[in-house]
């Protein structure tokens, strides 16, 4: 094998692939990336369950397939000068890296131990621009529930109806659900879980501008994630989600609107005395047209308040501050609709109009003032 490629093109290939490389395996070769030369310059990564395959743009003399270290690979791709990157690879899988004046001789493994990726057979078929699919994963995998006892809650489900895409996390204490329009969606409707994991790594490979378009290919127990030259594919988590719907209450006492930001913004000072160790909840009086929030932790006492536009008669009601920011920096509105039924109820934040998006965070039950 013989190939050469610009250094910047061949390090991002190199970081993408690494992202499905397994870093503590029993079998070695999976902490490997496999580089197939043929026309174009292939990069994989494997742990079992999520691969990425990605291209990068390169002259290619001799084609071949060999698996080098992908943290080895990495490092020294990353220290070379900013030029063209020589590969070639002997009979006795011995392998040159040249740049510049930098000489690297390495071991490779052969590529036939590598396990191969599994094959998609999709139905069908979901387009969508990158920024979509992207904002999508980013305003619900926040979410998505680490607790390995209930695993269909490590994902985001996806629901396609009638050419409308919902995504939905949940863990127990929150729920955010983005909904968008499709142009092109299929016509048959379907859901599938993806796992939190492969989502965030589908995020960040996710380009925020652009037109570019990703396409979402589910099979009977695998997922294809089309995206550019990056193709990932991970395992679909089987199991009954949430009934999602069932859990946003019917009706509501009061319904305000905020200004995001400045929620946002005095929320996260109130929090300044919440630590790993001080997981005090944040106390919000609703009083009138203002919300008071206060947190008392071992250190001190913090105070705030933010305007609202509508009134609730004195309510008091706790809540987790890092859950309820996650929802509001999720939120894409400048003003959002907050709605209330009680102490012991969930808060619903909602855009003031449509149904992009809807965000539910439990209430903590309150002590006795300290």
């Amino acid at each position: 094998m013989k190939f050469s490629c610009e250094k910047s093109a061949f390090l991002d290939a190199i970081s993408i692939a690494s992202r499905a490389v397994s870093t503590k395996s029993t079998i070695a070769i999976l902490e490997g990336l496999r580089l197939t030369a043929t026309d174009t310059l292939t990069l994989s990564g494997y742990d079992l369950s999520m691969g990425i395959r990605t291209q990068v743009d390169a002259d290619v003399l001799e084609p071949g397939e060999i698996v080098l270290s992908a943290k080895l690979l990495g490092d020294i791709v990353r220290k070379l000068p900013n030029d063209v990157v020589y590969v070639e690879t002997d009979d006795k899988l011995l392998t040159t890296i040249k740049c510049g004046r930098s000489v690297f001789n390495l071991v490779a493994s052969a590529s036939d131990d590598f396990p191969a990726m599994p094959e998609v057979d999709a139905a069908c078929e979901i387009p969508m621009h990158e920024k979509v699919l992207k904002s999508m994963i980013n305003q619900t995998v926040f979410a998505v529930s680490d607790n390995q006892a209930k695993p269909i809650h490590t994902g985001c489900l996806f629901e396609m109806t009638d050419g409308k895409l919902t995504v939905v996390a949940v863990d127990g204490f929150r729920l955010s659900i983005r909904r968008e329009m499709l142009e092109n969606a299929p016509a048959e409707d379907m859901k599938f879980v993806v796992p939190g994991t492969a989502l965030r790594e589908i995020e960040r490979i996710l380009h925020e501008d652009g037109d570019s378009v990703a396409t979402v290919c589910p099979g009977e127990k695998h997922i294809l994630f089309a995206l550019g030259k990056t193709t990932l594919v991970c395992r679909l988590i089987d199991g009954e989600f949430l009934n999602y719907n069932a859990a946003i209450p019917a009706s509501f006492e009061y319904t305000v609107t905020a200004d995001t930001r400045e929620l946002i913004t005095c929320l996260e000072r109130v929090s300044l005395l919440v630590s790993e160790k001080l997981k005090n909840p944040v106390r919000i009086t609703f009083d009138g047209s203002v919300m008071k929030m206060t947190c008392i932790t071992a250190v001190g006492k913090s105070y705030d308040e933010c305007a609202i536009n509508g009134s609730v008669d004195p309510l008091e009601i706790g809540f987790n501050s890092r859950y309820l920011l996650d929802a509001l920096r999720a939120c894409s509105d400048d003003t959002i609709q907050l709605s209330i039924k009680g102490a012991l109820n969930p808060i619903v934040i909602t855009p003031t109009e449509g149904e992009k998006y809807t965000y539910l965070v439990l209430p903590v039950r309150l002590k006795a003032d300290a």
